[in-house]
């Protein structure tokens, strides 16, 4: 089970959280990953922990003011990245630029998608794994694995119906070690969450109650 935390543009130390998932991560044996912004990208990689862009831009290297060149967050210590993220939605066509520039730039890839059939859709553009997210949960602290499991029942058959190669994690509502469980158990390989850590005023308590489980 990976879990991968984004800490979107939350008021929060990426470095103090970095540092925790790293030790948590090492003590636990399981996969934490951070996703800070891009210019935290290379603090956040020299505490150790798994670190993911929050996104990168379908561009190539040129003249393309305020873009994330897949290439420069690789240099900053990126091993990852998410596309098309329920708050950084893309056209179809930019999420396939965007993983053809990740693919080139040797980052993992994550492309997010609000049902069963926008992740079929972002399945056949060739990411390692995709997200289902419905955004109306993001942030609630209702996980969608509680609040529609048939959602990611549906994300996962979908997923397997194109590419079986390709790993489908639960977002949306994330928060306790349950949640990761409840995941897992509707078929899910990682969960994608924010605010249970980022906005925790324990954010290392927070990151072992997740594992705690597994």
């Amino acid at each position: 089970m990976f879990v991968l935390v984004n800490l979107k543009a939350y008021d929060c130390d990426p470095v103090q959280i970095a540092t925790a998932a790293a030790d948590v991560a090492d003590d636990s044996g399981v996969r934490v990953g951070v996703a800070p912004q891009a210019a935290a990208i290379d603090a956040v990689a020299d505490t150790g922990v798994e670190t993911w862009a929050q996104h990168v831009s379908p561009v190539e290297h040129g003249s393309h003011t305020g873009t994330i060149h897949a290439d420069a967050a690789a240099a900053a210590g990126a091993e990852g990245t998410l596309l098309n993220h329920s708050e950084r939605r893309l056209k179809l066509a930019d999420i396939d630029a965007s993983i053809d520039a990740a693919k080139r730039a040797d980052l993992e890839i994550c492309a997010c998608a609000n049902n069963p059939d926008q992740i079929a859709a972002v399945t056949a553009l060739g990411p390692d794994s995709v997200a289902v997210e419905p955004p109306e949960l993001i942030g609630t602290g209702t996980p969608v694995s509680q609040a529609d499991p048939e959602i990611v029942e549906g994300a996962v058959a979908a997923a397997a119906d194109v590419d079986p190669s390709v790993d489908v994690y639960c977002g949306a509502g994330i928060s306790t070690g349950e949640d990761v469980v409840a995941a897992g158990e509707l078929g899910a390989t990682g969960v994608l969450l924010a605010s249970g850590v980022a906005k925790a005023d324990d954010p290392e308590a927070a990151l072992w109650d997740l594992v705690s489980e597994l």
